[in-house]
């Protein structure tokens, strides 16, 4: 859907790399301590300079920055032509912004590496790719590719292939894989995560709402040496329907790294990012789970719902270890969003619904501090740069909105097209996928 603009959220160490430019320790802006004695104690955020994923350096969708609040055509530094319409989004790292097109007239996925500079192409590589039934709103480039040590991890599928392929910086093919057919009435959507000395990826597939002939198929967790890419562990789960969270990492006061995800069959769930095996899971959702899970502290976040609406967002407390159990913390019904991820801003959520309600919820206990009608329909998740938040309609009417106690709107910018991309910012430059091109806008840092 366009929708699956989904949303990766691999934990930060994983991209502290030497290939990371990491610019500033924050210094004074530590984050508070929660309220509620379930929560842990949030530890600061770096600053990085590049967004190595779907949701940013730390899978919160939030970034240290500034944000203009309106631009116009001519403001834009460059655009990049890619052809097609499509609703991945990007990935940036080595001076290049690094995002999959669809090419109709080959029947292929072509990765492009694009300079942050200007504008120009470095490189592209091709993969054919089959047809499959989809959504409307999804489109064969539904990826984001991800960055971790030098190497690109992209996933793509169609009716006979679910592709896991690693691409060195410079584009040469380092290892492939092949987990066989994909089934799903939606399309593929999901993105890789690199997890400790992994890769991992959610092979959700449907079983349930099946068109007359169809078997119900599988739904599972993949890890594989990200080095390599030979098998780690594949953990089975209970296949509903087909789900789009990308893996978030939570390290338990034991030391257990674990990855943690969402879908409709098992609820929040960990495994052990080592072995696989399943350390907890809390069954919190009765419908599609398209959104990335979100992991503040101790407690994991997700929602779910469906185009007729019934969306929820859950909050679950992860157990310390195992013999405790998981515990829903609290639920929120009004004005969740279902496809778009919300982005974290210090001790808040900020999010959009689908239908264009956007608010802000303090993480301790569920309170909505505001929630206002914004307008649009949303399949984009929002950022936040700095102190504001930016969200993108699928018509692309761009809402610039304040991060703070009251709802205040400061701007809206129509970008002149359609959008299903989730936006990235690095290093001072904001990207917009807009209908079949990328554009950069370079902002002036002393705004």
């Amino acid at each position: 859907m366009a929708a699956l603009s989904l949303f990766l959220s691999p934990q930060i160490q994983t991209f502290q790399s030497k290939t990371m430019r990491i610019r500033a320790l924050l210094t004074a802006c530590c984050l508070s301590v929660l309220t509620v004695p379930v929560l842990s104690v949030l530890e600061p955020s770096p600053l990085f300079a590049d967004w190595p994923s779907l949701r940013g350096p730390d899978g919160h969708g939030r970034v240290e920055g500034n944000l203009p609040n309106s631009w116009g055509d001519a403001d834009y530094s460059w655009r990049f032509s890619l052809g097609s319409r499509d609703v991945g989004s990007v990935a940036v790292a080595g001076g290049r912004a690094h995002l999959l097109a669809y090419d109709p007239k080959t029947s292929s996925l072509t990765l492009h590496a694009v300079s942050m500079d200007g504008g120009a192409l470095m490189w592209k590589k091709s993969f054919p790719i089959g047809s499959y039934h989809m959504h409307a709103r999804n489109s064969y480039a539904a990826s984001t590719p991800t960055i971790a040590d030098e190497k690109i991890y992209i996933a793509y599928a169609d009716d006979n292939h679910t592709w896991l392929r690693c691409l060195t910086m410079a584009g040469e093919k380092v290892w492939s894989r092949d987990f066989g057919p994909w089934q799903s009435d939606h399309g593929f959507g999901t993105s890789p995560a690199v997890i400790g000395s992994y890769v991992v990826i959610y092979d959700s597939q449907q079983a349930e709402e099946l068109p007359v002939g169809k078997s119900p198929s599988h739904e599972r967790m993949i890890a594989v040496d990200a080095q390599t890419g030979k098998d780690a562990w594949m953990t089975p789960l209970k296949p509903t329907r087909t789900c789009y969270g990308v893996s978030a990492e939570y390290r338990s006061p034991d030391g257990t790294l674990q990855v943690i995800n969402a879908g409709t069959g098992n609820g929040l769930f960990g495994l052990d990012a080592t072995t696989g095996e399943k350390l907890w899971e809390l069954s919190v959702f009765d419908k599609r789970v398209v959104s990335t899970p979100l992991v503040v502290g101790d407690v994991a976040f997700a929602t779910c719902g469906s185009g007729g609406g019934g969306n929820s967002l859950a909050a679950v407390k992860i157990p310390a270890n195992k013999t405790e159990q998981p515990e829903l913390l609290y639920r929120l019904e009004r004005a969740a969003p279902y496809v778009p991820t919300c982005a974290v801003d210090g001790d808040f959520l900020m999010m959009v619904s689908d239908n264009g309600i956007a608010s802000r919820v303090r993480i301790a206990d569920g309170e909505v501090i505001w929630s206002e009608r914004i307008g649009g329909n949303y399949g984009a998740s929002p950022i936040i740069i700095g102190d504001k938040m930016l969200a993108i309609s699928l018509d692309g009417k761009a809402m610039i909105l304040q991060c703070g106690d009251a709802f205040k709107k400061l701007g809206e910018v129509s970008l002149g097209g359609a959008v299903g991309a989730s936006p990235a910012y690095s290093d001072g430059k904001l990207l917009l996928r807009v209908d079949d091109e990328l554009r950069c806008l370079t902002i002036n840092e002393n705004l």
